[in-house]
This record gives structure tokens, sequence and C-alpha cells, in this order.
């Protein structure tokens, strides 16, 4: 995968998270949910473009590692809203097997800015 492709997949999946958002209910339960999934899908995409102009190697890994964790958050609240959604779609069904991909994808990197 070329970095440009993480770029649009990360930009791309927090537009996706927020689009999931608007069709969720607008309980006391959900308010939360979409606040942090809201905040944390977006951020993964946000780290990834600012890691892009890191100063310095440290500054790249760390925008990397930020990336990872609001990346694995944000799996998380897809699947809180899995769990408690009566009829779970297509989109939030993509958005939780992406969500793990793109954890994946981030360790990944993160692994190997470790190893050198």
């Amino acid at each position: 995968m070329k970095e440009n492709d993480l770029l649009e997949r990360t930009s791309n999946f927090g537009v996706r998270c927020l689009k999931l958002l608007r069709n969720l209910p607008n309980t006391s339960e959900f308010q939360i949910i979409k606040y942090q999934l809201g905040k944390s899908s977006t951020s993964v995409g946000a780290n990834y473009e600012e890691a892009q102009a890191g100063s310095s190697k440290a500054d790249f890994k760390n925008k990397i590692r930020i990336a990872l964790k609001e990346a694995r958050e944000s799996s998380y609240w897809l699947r809180v809203i899995k769990a408690i959604e009566e009829r779970p779609g297509e989109d939030l069904n993509f958005l939780v097997a992406e969500s793990k991909e793109v954890k994946n994808i981030l360790a990944s990197i993160l692994k190997k800015l470790n190893q050198s």
C-alpha cells in the first residue's frame, strides 16, 4: 500500500464514521458514543496526515502512535454500537472491519519504526 493510499483511507474512515453517526438515535447513551467516536475516528486521519510532515523521525513515530491509539478507540466505540444496535447495517459492519485493518496497518508501521 502506498502512503497516499493510507492518507485517503484514514480520511475516508473518519468521514464514513461521521456519516454513520448521523443515523444513530439521539438517546443519552448514543450521545456519548457519537461524541467519542466522532473525535477518535477523525483524529486517526488527522494524526496520520500530521505524521507526513513530521519534523523528525521521533515526531513521525509519535504521530503514528497517536493515530494508532485513536484507531483503537474508534474500533472500541464501533464495537459498542454494534453490540447495542438492534439492526446493525452494512456501513457499521464495514467500519468495524476497516477499523481493524487500519489498526493493523498503523501497528505494522510503528513496529517497523521501533525495529530501525
